[in-house]
């Protein structure tokens, strides 16, 4: 099994983790911010968050480096 069938099991089980890890991305954003404006927030909620951040930024360029290796090989754009 493959990803060059881009309507295929694995494609489209790719496209799918893909998203939750792009949304997971842009919900961790929103609550950074959050936590970055409170002036309350304490250095483990911090660290906590820097942590968090660190690893869905991980997620993303992954995909991004992923989407970016099938766009140099001419392949088309799963989506």
């Amino acid at each position: 099994m493959n990803t060059d069938d881009k309507t295929g099991y694995m494609s489209r089980l790719a496209d799918n983790i893909e998203a939750i890890q792009l949304g997971t991305a842009a919900d961790l954003l929103d609550h950074a911010s959050d936590t970055i404006n409170d002036p309350d927030t304490d250095p483990e909620d911090l660290r906590l968050l820097a942590k968090e951040l660190t690893g869905s930024l991980r997620d993303v360029l992954r995909v991004a480096t992923s989407r970016g290796h099938l766009l140099a090989m001419g392949k088309p754009h799963r989506s």
